[in-house]
């Protein structure tokens, strides 16, 4: 058994809540015909999709830095739980921006944002601290591959960060950057998921 199995384990449990409690705000209204209901529902669904494309390449990306890793310690424990903690908060702020998406709220896209910017925030610190001195990264990790992943990740925090600050200038601008920043990610780990497949 691998010394990272629990953890993996662990984590993947908490994505698949996270992922699950998304779906929960997405319901029709009581009142009024389905067809207006199901009108009024595109922010919610436009919300979840998000956030659920999000958490998808989250997941998606800790499954490939646990291929890298072979070892844990304590410190990377911790910053793991604290990373699982963001990740399971992701559905209170996309519930609040699924709201407030049409009233052009600037607070619920930052709050969106920010929690996002702490997402990406936390992935950095969990592969660099892993990757550094290639301190818990397995002997045989090929070196192509781990430097791709820190390539991966070094944009994340600036450009969730710029999407945040955006929120303060208009809700949609914020909302349409969040979802630019998704598809960006689902091409890049499409593209490097390849490229390691030919390493």
């Amino acid at each position: 058994m691998r010394e990272t199995a629990r953890l993996e384990t662990l984590s993947d449990g908490v994505f698949a809540i996270a992922a699950t409690l998304l779906i929960l705000d997405v319901r029709l209204p009581e009142d009024g015909s389905v067809a207006q209901g199901l009108l009024h529902l595109w922010p919610a669904s436009a919300a979840y999709a998000l956030a659920f494309l999000t958490i998808g390449i989250m997941w998606i990306n800790h499954h490939t830095v646990f291929r890298q890793i072979d070892r844990i310690d304590r410190t990377f424990l911790v910053i793991n739980i604290f990373f699982l903690m963001v990740i399971a908060f992701v559905p209170f702020p996309t519930s609040v921006l699924a709201a407030h998406l049409q009233h052009d709220s600037k607070a619920a896209a930052f709050a969106y944002g920010a929690t996002m910017t702490l997402m990406a925030v936390m992935y950095n610190l969990l592969w660099f601290y892993a990757a550094s001195g290639r301190r818990l990264i397995a002997a045989d990790a090929d070196e192509r591959t781990v430097t791709g992943i820190t390539r991966a990740f070094k944009p994340g925090v600036p450009i969730y960060a710029i999407a945040m600050l955006s929120a303060l200038v208009s809700s949609w601008l914020a909302f349409g950057l969040f979802e630019l920043i998704a598809i960006f990610y689902v091409v890049e780990s499409s593209l490097f998921g390849r490229a390691e497949q030919r390493a």
